[in-house]
């Protein structure tokens, strides 16, 4: 009987998993929920496994990988950086991801902290709260139809933003060197160095995946070169994102805001970042709608019984990818 190990994780549905697997695959199937976290726990947890379904703060490594006996690890989100995906490609695993469930409601989120930190939306509302009634408070706010924001990656979420910022009149550029130019102009557009994002733009997204090369990417050096009246969301992976350079930034008033829906560790602990005025926190949400949910769940589901059934999954992640 194929054995599926679920993390514990809340945005991992055991119930969706039960019922689609139970339609979907021939013969029973051995479901369990298990608190993962740590590597020690997985292997574990997942020994006698044959299919693991794994949350972000569980590293499914080399070594956990060698413990175990796993035919296909389904990473429950779009990022697989806590996953040794060519480990796994070289012991014949199938890694597996969900790579559009949220691209909507992480777009939407992303204009939404933009938004709350460019019309200063949170000393705002301190101040009222406190008695208050100055529109000084949030001084100053700068009109969003005049000015440039860069996107750094242009992967189908930053595409959705794009398009959902456009509405607005600003200015779009892009760093992706992944993306050709005349495929960014095609949704209004401009393709840019990355030196030249933050030279030029007035906020900056950061949508990039966590991989060797972009860790750390936006550093002292990019904040630097933008202006003091300058937000910057993040809504990828915190490690993208020097923390330091940005509380430094932030500390010296050489940007306006940080909207930062990711940190290196979460829940982040006594993080200066967090209840500051300028900030603007949210608890790794931005993927969450209840349709987002749902569909998570059953892709996920579908991606285990794709390989139970000796199917390739369609989440399936190819591990020669440049992105990883």
């Amino acid at each position: 009987m194929p054995r599926v190990v679920l993390s514990a994780f809340p945005m991992i549905d055991p119930e969706t998993y039960r019922e689609f697997l139970t339609d979907a695959v021939d013969g029973p199937v051995e479901i369990e929920v298990a608190d993962l976290g740590s590597t020690e726990r997985l292997i574990e947890a997942a020994a006698g496994a044959d299919a693991l379904v794994t949350d972000i703060n569980t590293p499914v490594t080399e070594d956990a990988l060698d413990a175990l006996d796993l035919e296909v690890v389904v990473r429950s989100a779009v990022g697989v950086d806590n996953v040794d995906v060519a480990a796994a490609a070289e012991r014949g695993v199938t890694v597996t991801r969900v790579p559009d469930y949220c691209t909507d409601e992480v777009a939407t989120h992303s204009v939404t902290l933009l938004l709350a930190c460019l019309r200063s939306l949170k000393p705002y509302d301190d101040s009222v709260v406190a008695g208050e009634w100055s529109w000084e408070t949030g001084a100053p706010v700068r009109r969003v139809s005049a000015s440039t924001i860069g996107l750094l990656s242009y992967g189908p979420i930053a595409r959705r933003a794009a398009e959902q910022l456009s509405g607005f009149g600003a200015d779009l550029v892009a760093y992706d060197p992944f993306v050709d130019a005349e495929e960014m102009a095609d949704d209004g557009v401009e393709k840019v160095e990355f030196e030249e994002l933050f030279d030029r733009a007035d906020h900056v997204g950061v949508y990039a995946p966590l991989t060797d090369a972009t860790r750390g990417i936006v550093d002292a050096d990019a904040l630097e070169r933008l202006s003091e009246d300058s937000v910057v969301v993040n809504v990828s992976r915190g490690p993208v994102v020097d923390a330091d350079a940005l509380l430094d930034a932030l500390e010296a008033d050489e940007i306006k805001a940080a909207g930062l829906d990711v940190f290196a560790e979460e829940p982040p602990e006594d993080d200066p970042l967090v209840g500051r005025d300028d900030t603007v926190v949210t608890p790794h949400a931005a993927w969450y709608s209840e349709e987002a949910r749902d569909e998570l769940n059953r892709s996920g589901a579908a991606d285990v019984a794709a390989v139970l059934n000796g199917e390739t999954p369609d989440g399936r992640v190819d591990p020669e990818a440049d992105w990883l």
